[in-house]
Formats: structure tokens, C-alpha cells, sequence
């Protein structure tokens, strides 16, 4: 079968295209960088998923569709692209779908349009793949961009019986990041001592290589018009950066940052960026409002459903460190 992979020279979607090629199965990728790691018997072709004549082009004679593409940054100088871009590419790739019969699409959301933030740090919230959440609950423009997306994909299976399937991933970690997404930046930024102290915060992790394969086993097992979260553990980040210590020697600082502190220093960096400098603040206000949410992921049904199991956070940390370190990314290491 002929995979369609958009978005799939990045992170979780390289992981993706190993895991296919690996199964014996063809795979085509659709992404508007070229690959940083680019795999042997992999298609790859340089397009936007807003592009209605490349995305069909793309999706010809493909069995499945993994839509993996999104504008996927916190922060954008232009708020209102998270909306058009993700919601307009995700119905262009549905629609290309569609017409060229595919088998199957599966969608990859994220954990954080699950996530209300308006509940703040005072209560937890119990996260399950039956949340449903409005656009008032969100943490930011990113967050609204995804739901729309999420929203479009599951109206397909609704509206025109499109065998759509949606996974949310957690926090992904792990080898093999050619770009450095933010929870990679966020590991090299303790490990190269650039944050002399830390939020107090849950982190819901998991390995980019199992939410790889748990796009696959979705793709085979999953119920079309569900979600499935694809998260493996919720640790706190003390206890991540004590791991991370023990792991690689580095010694991993002790302070914690108010919540306060760090959502006035992110809004104001926020506006700077916004009014002024145009470019990517180093805390988006997004994201600290993300981490100030207290919550809990249940997703056992995902993993009775799928038979997915994810792997240790140790070994995930392992294999991360050993390729920051093979790039030379960790410089206090040199």
C-alpha cells in the first residue's frame, strides 16, 4: 500500500516513514521542508498542504493518508494563520482524500486542545479520549488552529463517511528530532544550562517512536470518527530533570519560577514580539498557560483499543541524549 505522509519529514512523522518502510509498505512524503534525515526508498516532494493541486497530486494512488502537516509553532506573528492554514490545509488533504478513494486518513492532533485552561492550578483535570472542549478553553491561537482542525477532520466521517481516525499525542521526546520541536529545545536549553530554574509543571510524555507507531496501529485498529491520545507518562519536571541529571552528569538547577513570574515575563515578551521585534518570544504566553493547567491523562482505552504500549521514559531519555550528543547539541558536554 501507497502511505501518504504530510508532514512527514519532522519529527514524528520520519519515525513514521522508518516504521512503514520497515513493514514493507511504500510511503510518500508531502512537506514544505526537505527531509533532514532523508530515508532510502522514501518519495519525498516539497509542497503546501494549502495547495489544493499539490495535495491531490500528492494523494493520488494512495491507500492511506497520515495528515500530519500543521503551522505548529506556539507563537506566529500573524494569529489568525493557526486557523486558516490548519483548518483550510486539513480540508484540502480530506478533500484530495475523498476524491482519489483512499482507504483511510488518519489525523494527528495534540493533547493541548484537551486542555482548559481556564481551570488554572487550582483543580486537576481528568483528560480522556471522550474530552470535548470550546474554542473559550483553549490556551492560545495555536490551540484554537488545532481544535478547528481536529473539528474539520471529524465532521468528514460524519458528513461523508470518510474513514477518519484522530490521534492526540502528548509531549513528544526522543531521538531523531531534525528540527529541534519545543520539548527537544526544552531539554538542550536545561542540559546546556540556558534556564537557571524551572516552572513547576506536569509534563505528559511519551516517545516520538511510539506515537509513530500508534498512528500505525490506529491507522489498522482504530474506530473511524475516534480519538485515541497517544501519551505515555505524567511526570512532574523536577522529576524529569532528576532523571535527566543522573542520565548525562549535568547538573540540572534547583529554583522554581513562580507561576506569576513567568506568565507576566511571557505576556510581556508576548507583546514585544508581537508589536515590535517579530520574532518567536522565548516563553509564548501559550505555552506557560499550558504548563499552569494541572492535569491527568487516562487513556487506557487507547491502549486496550490499539494494543499500544509505550516505552520507559529512561530509555526514551537514553536514545535522546545519545543523538543530542552525536550532533553535538549539548555544549556542555564538549
Amino acid at each position: 500500500m501507497l502511505n501518504l505522509i504530510t508532514g512527514g519529514a519532522g519529527f514524528i512523522g520520519s519515525h513514521l516513514a522508518r516504521l512503514l518502510v520497515e513493514q514493507g509498505e511504500q510511503v510518500r512524503v508531502l512537506d514544505l521542508k526537505k527531509p533532514g534525515f532523508p530515508l532510502p526508498g522514501v518519495e519525498y516532494r516539497q509542497g503546501s498542504i494549502t495547495d489544493q493541486s499539490v495535495v491531490r497530486a500528492a494523494t493520488a494512488g494512495c491507500g492511506r493518508v497520515f495528515h500530519m502537516a500543521a503551522l505548529a509553532g506556539l507563537w506566529a506573528p500573524d494569529k489568525r494563520a493557526f486557523v486558516t492554514v490548519n483548518g483550510r490545509g486539513t480540508r484540502k488533504v480530506l478533500a484530495a482524500a475523498r476524491a482519489e478513494g483512499v482507504e483511510t486518513v488518519v489525523h494527528t492532533s495534540t493533547e493541548s486542545i484537551l486542555i482548559d485552561v481556564r481551570a488554572g492550578r487550582k483543580r486537576c483535570q481528568l483528560i480522556d479520549e471522550d474530552t470535548e472542549l470550546g474554542a473559550e478553553a483553549m490556551a492560545g491561537p495555536y490551540c484554537e488552529g488545532k481544535r478547528v482542525a481536529e473539528a474539520t477532520a471529524l465532521r468528514a466521517w460524519h458528513r461523508h463517511g470518510q474513514r477518519v481516525i484522530v490521534c492526540n499525542p502528548t509531549v513528544p521526546m526522543g531521538p531523531g528530532d531534525p528540527w529541534l520541536t519545543p520539548p527537544s529545545r526544552m531539554l538542550l536549553g536545561f542540559l546546556n544550562r540556558r534556564f537557571p530554574a524551572c516552572l513547576a509543571t506536569t509534563l505528559h510524555m511519551v516517545d516520538a517512536r511510539d506515537v509513530a507507531l500508534g498512528h500505525w496501529l490506529a491507522a489498522r485498529h482504530g474506530e473511524p470518527g475516534r480519538r485515541y491520545i497517544l501519551g505515555g507518562h505524567d511526570m512532574e519536571l523536577t522529576e524529569l530533570l532528576q532523571l535527566l541529571e543522573r542520565l548525562s552528569g549535568i547538573v540540572m538547577p534547583r529554583r522554581r519560577v513562580p507561576y506569576a513570574l513567568a506568565y507576566t515575563v511571557a505576556a510581556i515578551q508576548e507583546f514585544i514580539a508581537d508589536r515590535f521585534t517579530g520574532r518567536p518570544p522565548s516563553a509564548p504566553l501559550t505555552g506557560v498557560r499550558l504548563a499552569g493547567a494541572r492535569v491527568k491523562f487516562d487513556n487506557r482505552r487507547t491502549r486496550v483499543t490499539l494494543g499500544w504500549t509505550p516505552r520507559p521514559v529512561e530509555e526514551t531519555l537514553i536514545d535522546a541524549l545519545a543523538d543530542y550528543r552525536a550532533r553535538g547539541l549539548v555544549t556542555a558536554w564538549l
